[in-house]
């Protein structure tokens, strides 16, 4: 990890090239791969260079000669050449925004892939600043919060975080005697802090619950309640649930469109955390289909037991995806697998999932490559990419959540 150097009015200049996946352009100099941050396509930028590989250089844009349609004056000041490293895209207009993710889904679907398909990322709102219902902040050795610079360790210092929550936990203009404080709100007004950093009466009385970074429930309750079509579902400490307050109502609407269940249907839901999109699943198959919902994470296993004790077409299984398939824990034969893997994909099991013969495979996917990756095992395995929606779920970052829809091809 590097820091980024002061500004050098007397770097190098470079026409700046496409967007490229991970929050940086690409451009040339003397030949070499530059991977400029702070940049759009089309650009005349000067640089500063931040780090050198022997096939690669990254880079700040510190100064725009040419600016490119859809550069606008970032709305936080801790944006820009050695700031935080949070935001990729504070100096981009929301909608130039999703043009790029939608370029860097089909850039990665066309050389990971083979797949050469225009993907359009659709707005889910609030789509600029506000949206980020968990952030956990790093404090420094004076017990200043912040976040870190990009691909650093250092902290900067934040008096407040323009994407966090409105509503989120006071985090920021105080110090705390840790080295991290997440804080957490959720859609029904829940607030949370998880931290082993001292507590005064002033700070839990401003919150429903502390929780300690080992799962250690403080004070109050240890847990949140996130509302999802009337919906309720418990999610403790730290445990896995969308981000952005719309999350996932827009991701259990992809889900179930495109897995399109029946009623009598066997239904697996892998990586299912909390069982957000069990419960929906379980209520499309009806009495008598069946939902296997498969989580490993002890925590995520516990909440969901708590969540679909009263589903009885619902069977919770809490091992690991790859062990469960390999085990034949889940059975012969499936008619629809929902998967939701972590951000390095779901490699291991596509052979296990190809193996139950199912007629659709919906895949939730945080990162396009690894997407593009799998789907390239898929098709190697007789299973095609039959359809594709992309989401701006984390606004002002290179990250983009997809819904990807695949069917058995014709000659399976």
């Amino acid at each position: 990890m590097t820091t980024a150097p002061p500004v050098d009015e007397a770097g190098p200049v470079v026409e700046v090239g496409p967007v490229a996946h991970g929050g940086h352009c690409v451009a040339r100099l003397d030949g070499q791969v530059v991977f400029v941050r702070h940049a759009l396509p089309g650009e005349t930028v000067r640089l500063a260079i931040t780090e050198r590989t022997s096939s690669f250089l990254r880079a700040d844009a510190v100064e725009v000669l040419r600016a490119a349609p859809g550069r606008v004056e970032a709305p936080c000041s801790y944006a820009g050449p050695g700031g935080c490293g949070g935001c990729d895209f504070q100096h981009v207009d929301p909608a130039v925004q999703r043009g790029l993710l939608g370029d860097v889904v089909s850039e990665q679907l066309r050389r990971l892939a083979g797949i050469d398909r225009a993907v359009e990322v659709e707005a889910v709102t609030p789509d600029a600043l506000g949206w980020r219902t968990r952030v956990q902040f790093a404090v420094d050795p004076d017990g200043r919060p912040g976040l870190r610079r990009h691909r650093s360790h250092e902290i900067v210092p934040v008096e407040r975080c323009l994407i966090a929550h409105p509503d989120l936990p006071r985090v920021t203009g105080r110090t705390w005697d840790d080295t991290s404080v997440e804080g957490i709100v959720s859609s029904t007004g829940d607030r949370l802090l998880v931290t082993d950093a001292s507590i005064s009466d002033e700070v839990e009385a401003e919150v429903g619950g502390v929780v300690a970074t080992d799962g250690t429930v403080r004070g109050g309750r240890g847990a949140v309640t996130e509302q999802v079509r009337d919906v309720d579902f418990r999610v403790s400490g730290s445990g896995f649930w969308q981000v952005h307050p719309a999350a996932a109502e827009t991701l259990v609407a992809a889900v179930l469109e495109g897995a399109d269940v029946s009623a009598g249907d066997t239904v697996l839901d892998l990586y299912a955390g909390v069982g957000l999109f069990t419960s929906f699943l379980a209520d499309g198959v009806g009495a008598s289909g069946t939902v296997l919902s498969v989580e490993s994470d002890p925590g995520g296993s516990r909440d969901a037991r708590r969540n679909l004790h009263d589903v009885p077409q619902v069977t919770l299984v809490g091992e690991t995806v790859e062990r469960a398939l390999r085990q034949r824990l889940l059975g012969e034969t499936a008619d629809v697998v929902v998967l939701d893997p972590p951000r390095t994909g779901a490699k291991k099991a596509v052979q296990g999932i190809v193996d139950l013969a199912p007629r659709r495979i919906v895949y939730v996917a945080c990162d396009p490559a690894a997407l593009a990756r799998d789907l390239a095992s898929f098709a190697a395995r007789g299973y095609e990419l039959a359809g594709l929606r992309a989401f701006a779920l984390f606004p002002m970052t290179h990250h983009v959540e997809c819904v990807a829809v695949l069917a058995p091809t014709a000659t399976r």
